[in-house]
């Protein structure tokens, strides 16, 4: 096996730096997803892991530590350590902190002090050591104070950061303070990754991402690595000619199909509220069928929408439903609505109903809405937060709701009528919002 078969020519490059150039403080390996950037991460990890144990050895240092970074301990595990036990058939025993030890034959063992950057409580692991490095994971994900204290704990000799990240808004301080200071030009090198330079994938599979990804930003972001925001519309690739159908047709498609119905709800009263009913068929196909929404109307007239919804569909049609209003929630639930947390990440959420619009999935029953269509054609990207602005949402939120809320619980494998074990893992996750007074 020679060095082509194991790395493509980005990863090479990455290598060469990590042997050749002594000078870097900081490695920013970022770009396209599946592109190969923790591949070679977990490579050089082990290379530093080794330089911290070499350098250890040369000052008398019998304990010396390392950093390992990630959103979560789940992220580590599966970004980084469950891959480098495959590539190297390394075991790893943990401490009752969480902690291993990675030892090379001749040198001190280094202890891997893991420690967790998605919020600010991740300091509390780290804060008081030195460190004879980090490898940060998902930086763009990590809390900014955590990474830089992550940085200030690196202070011995040759300690030096590697970190990984997919792109996201081109303000980002990873991108601003880092990637693009001129001030540290001489200390940070970053690497740029397309999904093309990862010539080990397949290239069907390649062929099918870039069929399959909506258009604009989340294209530019996963195929491409770019750290770009959103422009224009919201979903560029929906078209009324292939994404609208007629009740007749909807019924033609569907005469042989088993349907699996379930709603969406955005809550409102000066603005809209709107609850949407969809059904999926057993080909993967997404319809809107039916739209109600309106403002300035009490919660018990969205009781009586939904029971009227409840007789059309099935009394258990699960209602995935905006976490702003919980008290609408329990209003629904004491009505015997089968009321649910609904899944809130923006973009993913965004991302997973663009994809079934441009695929052709998802089709909405020109008969059955009403403000639909108004508001897709305004729905637009606000390029300074880097998600939709917040006007003309109404039922695309309770859309987003519903079949986000859907895939989570399929990518899950969650009951969707399970509503205490929704609740808590989308709180654990936090991927659903409470109101200030809750607690």
């Amino acid at each position: 096996m020679t060095v082509d078969d194991l790395f493509t020519k980005k990863q090479q490059q990455v290598l060469n730096q990590e042997l050749n150039n002594h000078r870097w403080k900081l490695m920013i390996n970022y770009g396209a997803a599946r592109a190969g950037k923790t591949f070679v991460d977990n490579f050089v990890f082990l290379y530093e892991v080794k330089h911290a144990a070499r350098t250890a050895k040369s000052e008398g240092i019998k304990y010396p530590m390392y950093i390992l970074a990630g959103v979560s301990s789940k992220a580590i595990a599966n970004n980084i350590l469950n891959e480098i036990a495959n590539t190297f058939g390394l075991t790893f025993k943990f401490d009752k902190h969480n902690s291993f030890k990675i030892k090379f034959p001749g040198l001190p063992a280094v202890k891997i002090v893991q420690t967790f950057t998605g919020s600010i409580s991740g300091l509390g692991a780290i804060r008081g050591m030195t460190s004879y490095g980090a490898y940060i994971n998902e930086a763009s994900l990590a809390n900014k104070e955590v990474f830089e204290e992550i940085r200030s704990r690196c202070s011995k000799h040759g300690a030096r950061v590697v970190c990984d990240t997919n792109p996201d808004v081109p303000t980002h301080w990873l991108k601003t303070d880092y990637i693009d200071n001129p001030k540290h030009s001489s200390e940070i090198i970053s690497n740029h990754f397309t999904m093309d330079d990862n010539t080990a994938l397949d290239p069907e599979y390649v062929a099918g991402q870039k069929a399959t990804t909506p258009s604009g930003m989340f294209y530019d972001r996963k195929i491409l690595g770019l750290w770009v925001a959103g422009e224009g519309l919201v979903y560029q690739d929906f078209d009324k000619q292939k994404n609208l159908i007629s009740r007749d047709e909807f019924n033609k498609r569907t005469v042989n199909q088993q349907l699996t119905y379930y709603a969406g709800v955005d809550w409102g009263y000066e603005h809209d509220t709107s609850i949407v009913v969809l059904a999926d068929d057993n080909n993967g196909n997404t319809y809107l069928v039916e739209e109600h929404t309106g403002n300035l109307q009490q919660i018990d007239y969205w009781v009586d929408i939904a029971k009227q919804i409840q007789q059309e569909y099935g009394f258990n049609i699960p209602f995935y439903c905006d976490t702003a209003r919980t008290e609408h929630i329990d209003k629904f639930k004491e009505n015997h609505i089968n009321a649910l947390y609904g899944y809130k990440a923006v973009l993913k959420g965004i991302e997973t109903v663009a994809g079934l619009i441009k695929k052709r999935k998802f089709m909405a029953i020109q008969e059955g809405i009403q403000k639909f269509l108004d508001e897709i054609y305004q729905y637009v990207w606000d390029d300074k937060t880097g998600e939709p602005v917040k006007e003309h949402d109404h039922v695309m939120d309770a859309v987003r709701y519903a079949i986000a809320t859907r895939q989570w619980n399929h990518d899950y494998n969650q009951p969707h009528d399970n509503y205490e074990q929704q609740e808590q893992l989308l709180a654990d996750k936090g991927l659903i919002d409470y109101p200030d007074d809750l607690f």
